[in-house]
């Protein structure tokens, strides 16, 4: 008994000589990631972590957010029907886009202001999705320079592009990102205006933010992200000049700035000067991604914007098949809006999609915790499609054909 006695002592001895490396694991970034098993886990996480306005700029959508609600639950009326008897012993996650071998069909999608949840923004972004074996995609409106993201990791970038009035500023845009090794332009042309995001309109959300009594008292609730913000704020658009700008709404904004008058002209101008793949973004119709295709696109990415712009359209899991059949191999399809799940990845590309871009989840990612957060995002995606396609009985993400029907 003294034995034992003596062991439990011992033991409990060690157990409390541990327990400051154990609590700042469980409090560090890392702790606080592993924790969340999945994205909506993770969503979960990033509303406690971030002040009120700054999660509802990443988690909102337009007027009553229908479109947002609908991108999700359209996943539900496409039903898999699993292949029996099938060695699913070794998964392979890979597949091929615009030419490259990419470790999983799961592409980081662009996503402005990502600062705003992070002070490391689309730089953590980056690193987790080429630590992932894949894409990361920079959005016009990003917090970091495209010379930064550049520097911060060496894996496959795309930039991704809206067409600016001032058309200097657009063709200066297109020259760094050559001169900074983005591979791919993608064109997003569903921001003739901007959607009325009504939580943003409700909360004052403006750029940069305002600093008001309200918000200084936000922050005090949220001490872990305000010190980030303060040490380096990521406040404004870093690639548009903006520094030192007024402060206005961000709809007033976009609409000052961006030019509402762009056309299949402006398509077809920037196929003949942009000389790597050329992607478009926000294509909704079958007869549109077809125009696409003849105007010489190499990608189009089935989106709604995430329900962010206009409210009402058809999720885009629901537009897919018709887009795949008229399209018909002629350019690659990816899919973009409501990717919370493994399964939701197996539907998308049993329906004609070669990869599903993921902005939200990597959003509450990276609000939740950082870097580690936005790789938790790829893990948790990575890990359930893994499983996902070892149920539905097919060993290779690149060979889903037939396992999916639309109710």
């Amino acid at each position: 008994m003294n034995d034992l006695l003596d062991l439990a002592a011992r033991q409990l001895r060690a157990d409390l000589a541990d327990a400051p490396a154990r609590a700042r694991k469980r409090f560090s970034d890392e702790g606080r990631a592993a924790r969340c098993r999945t994205i909506a886990e993770l969503r979960a996480a990033a509303k406690r972590a971030v002040p009120k306005p700054i999660f509802d700029y990443a988690d909102g959508a337009a007027w009553d957010e229908v479109t947002a609600r609908r991108n999700i639950a359209a996943f539900e009326d496409v039903t898999l029907h699993p292949l029996a008897l099938t060695d699913v012993s070794s998964v392979d996650l890979r597949t091929t886009v615009l030419g490259g071998e990419i470790a999983l069909p799961i592409i980081g999608a662009p996503t402005g202001l990502t600062g705003l949840q992070h002070p490391e923004g689309e730089l953590a972004v980056a690193r987790a999705a080429h630590a992932a074996g894949t894409i990361t995609t920079l959005s016009t409106m990003a917090s970091c320079t495209m010379e930064e993201v550049a520097a911060a990791s060496s894996g496959r970038r795309w930039f991704q592009l809206y067409v600016m009035s001032d058309r200097g500023l657009v063709d200066s845009l297109l020259e760094r990102a050559a001169a900074n090794g983005y591979e791919a332009l993608m064109l997003t042309v569903d921001v003739q205006v901007a959607g009325v995001r009504e939580r943003d309109v409700r909360n004052g959300f403006s750029v940069p933010p305002r600093i008001t009594l309200k918000t200084l008292a936000r922050g005090v609730t949220h001490p872990r992200w305000s010190a980030g913000f303060v040490a380096n704020p990521r406040m404004v658009p870093a690639n548009l000049g903006w520094e030192g700008s007024a402060t206005a709404t961000l709809s007033s904004a976009v609409n000052r700035a961006f030019d509402p008058t762009v056309t299949w002209d402006d398509l077809a101008d920037l196929r003949a000067r942009w000389k790597g793949p050329l992607i478009v973004k926000g294509v909704m119709r079958a007869d549109d991604a077809v125009r696409c295709v003849e105007h010489g696109a190499d990608a189009i990415i089935v989106s709604n914007h995430g329900g962010r712009q206009l409210d009402g359209t058809a999720a885009s899991i629901e537009a897919l098949p018709a887009i795949a059949d008229a399209v018909g191999g002629r350019a690659e399809l990816y899919l973009d809006s409501g990717i919370r799940r493994g399964t939701d990845i197996v539907k998308a590309l049993a329906l004609g999609a070669r990869a599903v871009l993921i902005g939200r989840a990597l959003m509450y990612g990276l609000g939740a915790a950082g870097e580690a957060g936005a790789r938790r995002a790829f893990s948790i995606l990575e890990g359930e499609l893994r499983v996902a396609l070892a149920l539905a009985g097919y060993p290779r993400a690149a060979d889903l054909e037939g396992v999916a029907t639309v109710s």
